[in-house]
């Protein structure tokens, strides 16, 4: 403990003994040498033929480091002091010869602390938390080579199974920890295999760098098993056991690690809890921590326990690596901390970044994969917009004084019956918040239900004509808004209940079972979510996403759109949607314009979507110094302003000692804001003498900043502001508008997916013309209309392997789209993807005017060319040789030709094979194949 008047040197020395004692090193004076205390010793003022060394650190009576300390106010210059300390670290010890110098040295201040591993190929120091344990040195000084010298004995990747950007995610990977860079970001797109990519440079880390453990980081439970899963069915390529036979893989499920685990998974917030001494329950380890009434309770126990100490029961070196899934939601406040406790390498995995996400990762992007380079390289799906609008949903509508209207608590949704007073007139914005219009809504899913068969997938009709509706993902703004949304579907697509199910967190029914049906079950067809699946879930069968709420925020949107980019095989996707052929895309229907509104990278304010307001409320006023709480209570201020009558916004403000909603959210938002800060810090600052300003002082100053900041927006709110407040938004009621009936204005396809398809289209053509010269059967469709009776089944198969290979964006399916999107396309996409290919050859080659399947060509074909065979004679064939003659026909449609051999085969063999055709037709059996070869490919 610190004592009265000592000096700054001394002050930090106490810091730093209390540190060292911490982490298990026993601290003696170089007259008080007792090695049989323990494994480690640290003695201060150890005589080196330099002079004496602050604390030289000895394991099983070796030295092995050393400290430098200085005072606090100079660990802005702990990188000056490196040589110091080099000095000391290779001089003679009194006793020791020390020949080949201390391998691990610090600099300490107490406060702020850096160490360098000389045993590194390039030493270079880095910050670090606190010290390490005295085992933990005695470990590595057993090593041949320290973890970044390991790196360079690292053999080439085995390119096997993976993808060109996997690839190259991991070679830079490594490379960037070859360069002893510690922090890196991988930016993937979503559905690319990021957890793949991770498992393989973890199973490497593991194997060649030797790494002890590694902390797999998630920000929710379903995360974590989703990895945990991943890491099971993982298998290297080179070993035929599993990647858990090989390693221990752990989630964690409490605060016990296993000191033979070799790969942690665990939430951020379970590793904080952690740090802190705490457990957690299970069912806590929800990104959310929100969905039971004890939130508050556990808000006001840690607010004075925020700061995360050196816990001795987890060092900083007990992870070597940390990989922190979709990072961009997980680095900041609070959960920061974590990632600053560890000694570890940093590797951040997302799919959208921003400029935060850049900036934590030292702009050490070590990969770029972006969702268009995906959908080019056929590991995700492409996307089609189809917009609808209504009347009600562009202009909102008007409630004339003396009608009589439901008003419906928001809550309990409770109805009364009602005579308005005067009117009110409610705009596009104020829908399923002030004004719920079932019209509205029953319009919208209307149109969507009939832009299912007309538009979007007109071709899943089963044997019975009954449509199959594809699986679909509603975004609703509210769960009151999704329960309308569910009875309507339910509704207007005349079906049960397990056909529409809400998933979020707020259900009675066990919400990841709900998922899980909708992930792998027929039913049900329709799900609607509020958050729950608007990020990090996988349902690979997903082909429609329907907005019925706008989202601002850039990197949130692109989340929400990622539920739909995931490939699936077609016969997985048929064993839930029997009608579907393939996964070619997926279609955002936009009913609210959230393709078209404006985006920004800012943080959303909301952090804590399923708290209570008056939770909120609380917290701040007991003290709770959390930003996420701030920014939450700020964001419903803000929303509920927008609500009240000039009246109510007036008694507030009394109760509120003067201070407006506008105001208190301001002040909200500042207490956290880095520039208004900095301003206050400043001006602190301004009033110290400039001889007298140290790091220390300047980093008081912004504490103290911030504190004044924290003390002025929260000591505005109490007891009875906060009741009153939240019995406000209690009393606004939703008015039910049954009476406005809407109509829809538009139900089309983007104008951007048109010119989308219409540049599908054109790169299909110009495959074609580039490679005319080079595939035989590309080439007589262009310029040999004689031989494409001599096209066969190998040579169309040669088109469409090459196309996959080099284009898998162009799959045949998709180009029919394309076509049946920008003009009419009479007939589906066949079944059969060669047979849709020599389709649209045709078409592009000219052969054909309109676009249809080469089957119903060869139909036409055939009545023609009968036609002109009976033409001067009455049925020149008879019945049994038409039954040949269709035989044929079938045959060419299956093969594209047919040969004399092919009678020999089924189902020819079976009716006699050639001779029997022969016997037949006679001399013209030879010249019939050959006509039926050229008219019928004509």
């Amino acid at each position: 403990m610190t004592q009265p008047n000592q000096n700054p040197e001394q002050k930090a020395r106490d810091q730093i003994d209390a540190m060292l004692q911490q982490a298990g090193w026993h601290v003696q004076s170089k007259n008080n040498i007792d090695f049989s205390v323990g494994v480690g010793v640290a003695i201060r003022e150890y005589q080196t033929s330099v002079g004496p060394a602050d604390y030289v650190l000895f394991v099983n009576q070796k030295p092995l480091g050393l400290i430098e300390a200085k005072k606090e106010d100079e660990g802005h210059r702990l990188t000056v002091v490196e040589e110091q300390s080099k000095e000391y670290a290779t001089a003679d010890l009194k006793f020791f010869k020390n020949t080949e110098g201390l391998k691990y040295i610090y600099e300490s201040t107490g406060v702020v602390t850096r160490f360098t591993d000389y045993t590194d190929p390039k030493p270079r120091g880095r910050n670090v938390f606190s010290f390490h344990k005295p085992e933990t040195l005695l470990e590595w000084s057993k090593r041949e080579k320290s973890l970044r010298g390991r790196f360079a004995d690292y053999p080439v990747l085995d390119e096997t199974n993976l993808r060109p950007a996997q690839i190259i995610a991991i070679n830079n990977l490594e490379k960037s920890f070859k360069g002893n860079r510690p922090k890196a970001l991988i930016q993937m797109a979503t559905g690319a295999g990021k957890t793949f990519t991770a498992a393989t440079f973890i199973y490497r880390l593991l194997k060649f760098a030797k790494a002890k453990r590694i902390l797999f980081l998630v920000d929710t439970k379903n995360l974590g098993e989703q990895a945990e899963q991943e890491f099971r069915a993982f298998q290297p390529q080179d070993d035929n056991r599993k990647f858990t036979e090989l390693y221990n893989v752990q989630r964690l499920t409490s605060s016990y690690i296993a000191d033979e685990s070799q790969v942690c998974i665990s939430t951020i917030q379970r590793m904080y809890s952690i740090l802190q001494g705490e457990e957690m329950e299970e069912d806590e380890d929800v990104i959310n921590p929100n969905e039971n009434s004890s939130w508050i309770e556990k808000q006001l126990a840690k607010k004075d326990a925020i700061p995360v100490a050196y816990n001795p029961k987890v060092p900083i070196e007990q992870f070597d690596f940390i990989i922190i899934d979709e990072c961009h939601r997980s680095i900041y406040n609070l959960w920061k901390q974590v990632l600053d406790y560890y000694d570890a390498f940093l590797v951040g995995l997302t799919a959208t970044p921003d400029k935060r996400t850049f900036g934590f990762f030292n702009e050490n992007v070590v990969s770029q994969y972006t969702y268009e380079e995906s959908v080019i390289d056929g590991v995700n799906v492409p996307y089609d917009v189809y917009l609808i609008e209504t009347d009600i949903s562009n202009k909102g509508a008007l409630i004339e004084k003396g009608w009589f209207v439901d008003r419906r608590d928001k809550l309990s949704r409770a109805k009364r019956w009602q005579q308005e007073d005067e009117d009110t007139a409610y705009l596009r914005n104020d829908l399923d918040k002030k004004v719920v219009n079932i019209s509205q809504i029953r319009t919208i899913i209307t149109a969507y239900r009939d832009a299912l068969r007309k538009d979007i997938f007109p071709n899943r009709f089963d044997e019975n004509g009954e449509y199959e509706v594809p699986k679909t993902l509603v975004f609703a703004k509210t769960d009151s808004h999704a329960d309308d949304i569910i009875n309507i579907i339910r509704e207007v697509f005349e079906e049960g209940n397990d056909f529409c199910k809400k998933v979020t967190y707020k259900i009675e029914e066990d919400p990841k079972s709900v998922l899980n049906r909708f992930r792998n079950d027929y039913y049900p067809r329709i799900a609607v979510t509020v958050d729950m699946i608007a990020t990090g879930t996988d349902v690979k069968p997903l082909e429609v996403l329907l907005f019925m709420r706008d989202v601002r925020s850039i990197n949130y949107f692109e989340q929400m759109k990622g539920r739909g980019t995931r490939t699936i095989s077609a016969d997985k996707l048929k064993l839930v949607t029997k009608t579907a052929d393939a996964k070619t895309h997926f279609v955002i229907v936009d009913a609210v314009g959230a393709t078209k509104s404006k985006k920004t990278d800012s943080r959303p304010l909301e952090r804590q979507p399923t708290i209570p307001l008056k939770d909120l409320l609380q917290a701040v006023t007991m003290g709770v110094q959390e930003e996420d709480v701030y920014l939450s209570l700020a964001n419903r201020l803000i929303r509920l302003e927008k609500q009240l009558t000039d009246a109510e916004k007036e008694r507030i403000q009394e109760l509120a000692k003067g201070k407006s909603l506008k105001q208190m959210t301001r002040e909200l938002i500042e207490a956290f804001d880095a520039d208004v800060i900095a301003d206050k810090a400043n001006a602190i600052i301004a009033q110290i003498p400039v001889d007298e300003r140290t790091p220390a002082k300047e980093a008081e100053a912004r504490a103290e900043a911030q504190e004044a900041l924290l003390k002025t927006a929260s000591l505005t709110f109490n007891g009875k502001l906060n009741d009153h407040i939240d019995n406000v938004r209690k009393q606004h009621d939703q008015i039910i508008d049954h009476i406005n009936l809407d109509e829809v204005t538009k139900a089309e396809w983007d104008t951007e997916s048109v010119d989308k398809a219409k540049a599908l289209i054109n790169d299909f053509s110009e495959y074609l013309k580039a490679n005319k010269d080079e595939i035989q059967a590309l080439s007589i469709f262009y310029d040999q209309p004689y031989n494409r009776r001599n096209i066969t089944f190998k040579m169309i198969k040669e088109v469409m392997d090459k196309l996959k290979l080099e284009k898998p964006l162009l799959a045949p399916a998709h180009v029919w789209s394309a076509y049946a999107g920008i003009e009419e396309v009479k007939s589906d996409c066949p079944k059969d993807e060669l047979t849709a290919l020599v389709s649209l050859i045709r078409k592009v080659c000219g052969i054909d005017e309109e676009l249809k399947p080469f089957d119903k060509t060869i139909d036409e074909n055939f009545k023609r060319w009968i036609f002109a065979q009976n033409a001067g004679q009455h049925n020149r064939f008879s019945t049994e040789q038409m039954e040949w003659l269709r035989m044929i026909k079938d045959h060419i449609v299956s093969s594209y030709h047919i040969e004399l051999d092919d009678l020999d085969y089924n189902p020819f063999d079976s009716k006699g094979g050639r001779g029997k055709m022969y016997q037949l037709f006679g001399n013209e059996m030879d010249s019939i194949i050959n006509e039926l070869n050229e008219a019928l490919a004509a």
